[in-house]
This record gives structure tokens, C-alpha cells and sequence, in this order.
């Protein structure tokens, strides 16, 4: 398995972790717990900057391009009219439970805790078989179909983005976050 990959899969171990804490937070509202904004927008926090902007981000600058280039018309529906828009779908719910959370806080209404549940749990949903998908066919599709330079050249920028963004204490961060909520709700 390339660098790359192996990274990737890692990133998606954690948000499969991050996909069970937003579970276990919703079923605890369904069971009369309190919503806490605070721990929810936290969940938000490492969607959009862990999840996305971090993981998805490799994916979009590094591997995706590659694919599309050099493997034809599977490669392009795969991820063009597959991965990305799952990519977006989850920015979709992202948004809609910042926003729920925004509404829920000036005043909760039952209409606001529902939204939130919606938006939580269809993220969670979506990405839970989107991990699925990238780890058992895209990745492994990209590591048979691209030549080893190519996958060489994908693991140097992944190689050096994570490190810059191992300098800025990004990885140690969302992490922090993620083990803070799964002590709380697991």
C-alpha cells in the first residue's frame, strides 16, 4: 500500500471513530439528553477542517486529478459523478447543521433539535458508506491502474502536505477533539 493510501485510510479509521460519537450524541438527545451546542459544533469543526478540508483535500489536489487524467472515462465517473459529489453532499449537511445548531441556540424549538438530528445523522450516513467506497474500490482502483511514478509523485505531495500540516498542529488537534467526544459519548 502507498504512503498515500495508507494515510488516507487512517484519516478515514478516524472519522469512522468521528461517524459513531455524532451516532452516540444523537441517540442521546432521542433519549432526552440535553443538546450540547458547544460539543456538536466541535463535531462541525472537525467535519469541515479534519474530515474535509484535510482529508478530502488530498484527495481533491493530489489523487483524484491524477485519476481522472490518466485513467479514462471509469476513473472520471468514478470521481467526478461519484466521490465528489458524496464531497459535496457533506459539505450540504455540514452547512444545514451549522445552521440548525444557529437556530437551535436562539431558540430550541423541537424543529431545530430535529434538524440537527437530520443533518447529523445524514452526514454520518453518507460518509459511512462514502469510507467504504474510497477504501474497498477507489483506492484500490487507483493503486492497480496508476503507474508507480504516478503514485510516487501522489505520496510526495501528500508526504509534504501532512507534514505542514503536522507543523501547525492540525492532526493533533481534531484528534484532541475527536478522543475529548468519544470519552463523553462512547
Amino acid at each position: 500500500m502507498t504512503y498515500s493510501i495508507e494515510c488516507m485510510k487512517q484519516e478515514h479509521e478516524n472519522i469512522s471513530r468521528m461517524l459513531e460519537v455524532i451516532r452516540q450524541a444523537c441517540i442521546g438527545i432521542l433519549e432526552l439528553s440535553p443538546v450540547d451546542v458547544g460539543d456538536f459544533r466541535d463535531m462541525v469543526d472537525f467535519i469541515r477542517n479534519y474530515a474535509d478540508k484535510h482529508h478530502h483535500g488530498k484527495e481533491e489536489k493530489f489523487l483524484f486529478p491524477v485519476m481522472v487524467q490518466k485513467l479514462g472515462r471509469v476513473a472520471d465517473n468514478l470521481v467526478t459523478h461519484g466521490m465528489l459529489v458524496e464531497h459535496d453532499l457533506g459539505r450540504d449537511h455540514a452547512m444545514s447543521l451549522a445552521t440548525a445548531l444557529d437556530e437551535y441556540e436562539k431558540n430550541p424549538k423541537t424543529e431545530y433539535k430535529l434538524d440537527i438530528l437530520t443533518e447529523a445523522m445524514g452526514y454520518a450516513r453518507l460518509l459511512k458508506r462514502h469510507v467504504e467506497k474510497e477504501n474497498n474500490v477507489v483506492y484500490t482502483f487507483a493503486e492497480n491502474q496508476l503507474t508507480p511514478e504516478d503514485l510516487a509523485d501522489i505520496d510526495a505531495k501528500s508526504r509534504k502536505f501532512e507534514e505542514e500540516e503536522g507543523a501547525k498542529g492540525v492532526q493533533d488537534h481534531y484528534l484532541g477533539i475527536l478522543e475529548r467526544l468519544e470519552k463523553k459519548y462512547l
